[in-house]
């Protein structure tokens, strides 16, 4: 399973369609994928497991977010004072 994440995460291009969020404003799907992405580092490293399933997120929300809201979305989480429950 592992090899399959892989090779879908070398392929890919650019964030895929994401039901969740049918509208063309992507604001909430970056945020979403933003706290997905420290959610699963967090919980995977919690349990000593690898982290390189978190990539797909991070790549993602790199995808679709100015990067200086990642900017400052991870200077907040480093202060303890991110807005969002990670």
């Amino acid at each position: 399973m592992a090899e399959n994440i892989q090779d879908k995460i070398k392929g890919y291009r650019t964030a895929p369609f994401d039901a969740r969020f049918p509208n063309t404003n992507q604001t909430r799907n970056c945020f979403q994928n933003y706290l997905d992405f420290h959610r699963c580092n967090k919980a995977l490293s919690a349990k000593d497991q690898d982290v390189s399933p978190c990539d797909w997120y991070q790549r993602v929300y790199k995808s679709l977010c100015p990067m200086s809201w990642v900017a400052k979305w991870d200077e907040q989480v480093e202060s303890g004072s991110f807005p969002g429950k990670i």
